[in-house]
């Protein structure tokens, strides 16, 4: 009871302070369930997101919220199945993706680090499968990690043959692997939508698929076309954040319009998680409420 008391009083903290005065349309935004057409908007939330000192005081903030995804980290995660597993028993919450947590990179020219992603992957992939996950989330090279095998065609071929070894791998585990492009501050390879779906089409693996995520995807010249790119064949997954510096959604104001993307994820038909990877600026109890008003208010006008 503890536990409850102390998740509705941050509930109704939050609501007080940020939506008093707030337009009739975003309050009405915070009920659990979208009543528009078209598909169901699939909250997510990644480990740090909630507030809470548990993961069941965590899980509990996400269920009074509607929030009906959890995105675990993938580091150690074998050793959290029956962990997550115990936490999400009975609850309206499942694992949505793992968000990496490997060591190594795919691309790496040094044979011992790329062994050391083979075997780490290879584990979450596992534990991914165990937990009904859909996918585990990967970048082939972040610009720190060196020695890496340089940008060429060669390369990426290489890069879509192994990724078919692994592709093939994580469906015998019932889940998949999952490209994020990254914008060029962050990754040299791969930073469009489109690429990462050509990619995932060019490893021949169901079990390759790509995500967008709306802070990178300020690479793109459009949300609505990135994500029409990769298209319901291969779009597996979505983060969202601020669109200042990566915050929670709202927080950067006006800048915080994903209304173009939600469009096309509604015209798709996509009925995977939009899951929150961001910090946050103000008090936790206030600013997560109040992003999850703004994106459902924002999903029903798409």
């Amino acid at each position: 009871m503890k536990r409850r008391d102390f998740i509705h009083r941050s509930l109704a903290g939050a609501a007080t302070v940020t939506l008093a005065g707030a337009p009739l349309q975003l309050v009405s935004a915070c009920a659990p369930k979208d009543t528009g057409k078209g598909p169901e908007l699939k909250l997510s939330f990644q480990e740090g997101i909630a507030p809470g000192n548990s993961l069941n005081e965590k899980l509990d903030y996400m269920e009074d919220l509607g929030i009906v995804g959890f995105e675990p980290g993938g580091r150690n995660l074998a050793g959290r199945v029956n962990e997550i597993s115990q936490a999400l028993s009975g609850r309206n919450i499942k694992v949505s993706a793992i968000c990496a947590g490997f060591g190594g990179f795919i691309l790496a020219e040094d044979p011992a680090v790329k062994a050391e992603f083979d075997s780490t992957m290879r584990d979450i992939v596992a534990a991914a499968g165990e937990l009904g996950s859909v996918g585990v989330i990967m970048v082939p090279a972040f610009n720190g990690q060196k020695p890496c095998m340089p940008h060429t065609l060669e390369t990426r071929k290489y890069l879509t043959e192994q990724l078919h070894e692994l592709g093939e791998y994580a469906l015998k585990c019932g889940t998949t692997v999952i490209l994020e492009p990254l914008n060029r501050g962050e990754a040299f390879y791969l930073r469009q939508v489109a690429d990462a779906a050509a990619i995932c089409r060019d490893s021949d693996s169901a079990g390759v698929r790509c995500m967008g995520d709306f802070w990178h995807m300020q690479e793109e010249t459009s949300d609505y076309a990135a994500f029409m790119a990769a298209g319901p064949e291969y779009l597996q997954h979505v983060h969202i954040a601020s669109r200042g510096h990566r915050v929670m959604p709202g927080e950067d104001g006006e800048l915080d319009n994903y209304i173009d993307g939600m469009r096309a994820l509604k015209e798709m038909g996509y009925d995977k998680y939009v899951s929150f990877e961001c910090g946050s600026d103000g008090d936790r109890a206030v600013t997560v409420p109040a992003a999850v008003a703004l994106l459902r208010e924002q999903w029903q006008n798409a």
